[in-house]
């Protein structure tokens, strides 16, 4: 075991005057893994169900077509699909080719509700 401390404290010791840029990508790349999957599974903020989104627009889907419903049934699988059509077609108020004006103006107007917990 003292060995193997020793090993380790060397091979740092020799990355750290003598950086091999290989290593250091490989490194910042597990890093950047094992990063988030950590603040994954130890997230413990209050976040957004992304059904809720699709809750929330159930009142008003009769004006939305079976096309626009099936589309927003794929958005709010997931709260990262939740995110990036928002970032998407809400920030940057980008038209979606599938949403009418007015439809996408009511799902914008919903996340936007849920912005701070996404």
């Amino acid at each position: 075991m003292k060995n193997l401390l020793i090993l380790i404290v060397a091979a740092a010791l020799f990355l750290h005057f003598y950086p091999q840029p290989e290593v250091t990508k490989f490194y910042d790349e597990q890093k950047k893994i094992l990063l988030d999957g950590f603040a994954q599974f130890s997230d413990t903020k209050v976040r957004l169900k992304a059904d809720k989104i699709f809750i929330d627009l159930k009142p008003k889907l009769k004006q939305f077509s079976a096309e626009e419903i099936k589309y927003l049934k794929e958005i709010t699988l997931s709260r990262a699909n939740v995110k990036s059509f928002f970032e998407e077609y809400c920030t940057n108020q980008k038209r979606s080719i599938i949403f009418h004006s007015t439809n996408q103006a009511a799902v914008c107007k919903t996340i936007s509700q849920y912005e701070s917990i996404l």
